[in-house]
């Protein structure tokens, strides 16, 4: 049985059309967003509420605390379980998020490169006392083709490449391997027009805000956030977090957040459409449903 995939960008539509496909296929949600992952965050991600969620089952909510670190390896497998169980009880499987490297790693045959605690424990020091800038100037010498794909201020994502360059002897992005299937799979993207996704960003954020982001990421510092290396970077809670700590004014945390948004949503858009195996769907077009629910049906013939 075929695996379903909503790919594209932030405020796209995805969840709204996971939720419709999953009525029509009789399906379930592998959640697919890196920071959905995490307990609490909640606002922030614009995770589905119970009641959103309409009865359909969702799997890999919820999952960390916010002081655990992202590792891709451990999501692979609890997706991958998660799948295997749906798809065992003849159910479909909709892997949903715009985060392309946990969606590659269900997806495909994808082994990833070991690690080094004392190398990484080096890195990371450099990463705290120098920041990230000297370390992205040090990848794009040794790997420019991965320094490009990693924004400058991420420095995990930076420490992690250095970390594979300097194990394997080779470029970072050598370590992602050719396409191969580990599931049959379709893949849906979905996207919209560059001027309304930003005015969809804008009115996401200005909701976040209304329903409590503020007082959200109040309630994750006593639980751990600013020392989380993954969750404490998370778009919002980052601007948030240099808010409560006097960085940043409130209105000045608002409008960064939908920069960085915005600015997040042209590099997911890069990634997802250099695949062709991706089949976008304009979600403003009154055939949306109808267009993917027929890209779907003829796959699984």
């Amino acid at each position: 049985m075929t695996v379903v995939a909503v790919v594209g960008p932030t405020a796209a539509g995805k969840s709204a059309l996971s939720i419709a496909l999953a009525h029509a296929l009789g399906g379930e949600v592998v959640n697919a967003d890196s920071m959905q992952l995490y307990r609490g965050m909640d606002v922030g991600t614009a995770k589905l509420t119970p009641a959103e969620r309409e009865g359909v089952p969702h799997h890999l909510l919820d999952i960390w605390p916010v002081t655990e670190p992202a590792s891709v390896a451990e999501y692979q497998k609890l997706a991958r379980a998660a799948v295997d169980d749906i798809l065992a009880r003849g159910r479909v499987p909709l892997l949903v998020g715009g985060s392309g490297l946990y969606v590659r790693a269900v997806l495909e045959q994808f082994e990833f490169p070991g690690t080094d605690p004392a190398l990484r424990e080096r890195l990371e020091a450099e990463l705290a006392e120098r920041g990230p800038a000297p370390l992205h100037a040090r990848l794009a010498e040794a790997d420019p083709q991965a320094a490009a794909g990693i924004l400058p201020t991420n420095g995990r994502r930076i420490v992690r490449a250095l970390e594979v360059v300097e194990l394997t002897g080779a470029p970072f992005t050598a370590s992602l391997p050719a396409p191969t299937p580990y599931y049959p799979s379709v893949q849906l993207g979905v996207d919209l027009d560059t001027a309304l996704l930003d005015e969809r960003i804008a009115l996401r954020v200005d909701r976040m805000w209304a329903d409590g982001l503020v007082d959200e990421v109040r309630t994750l510092v006593d639980a751990g956030l600013p020392g989380g290396r993954t969750a404490s970077r998370a778009l919002g809670y980052q601007q948030v977090l240099r808010f409560l700590a006097g960085e940043l004014t409130e209105t000045q945390a608002y409008e960064e957040t939908i920069r960085a948004t915005r600015r997040f949503v042209r590099r997911q858009r890069s990634w997802f459409r250099r695949d062709p195996r991706v089949h976008w769907l304009d979600s403003a077009s009154p055939a949306f449903l109808d267009t993917a629910l027929r890209v779907v049906a003829e796959h699984r013939r």
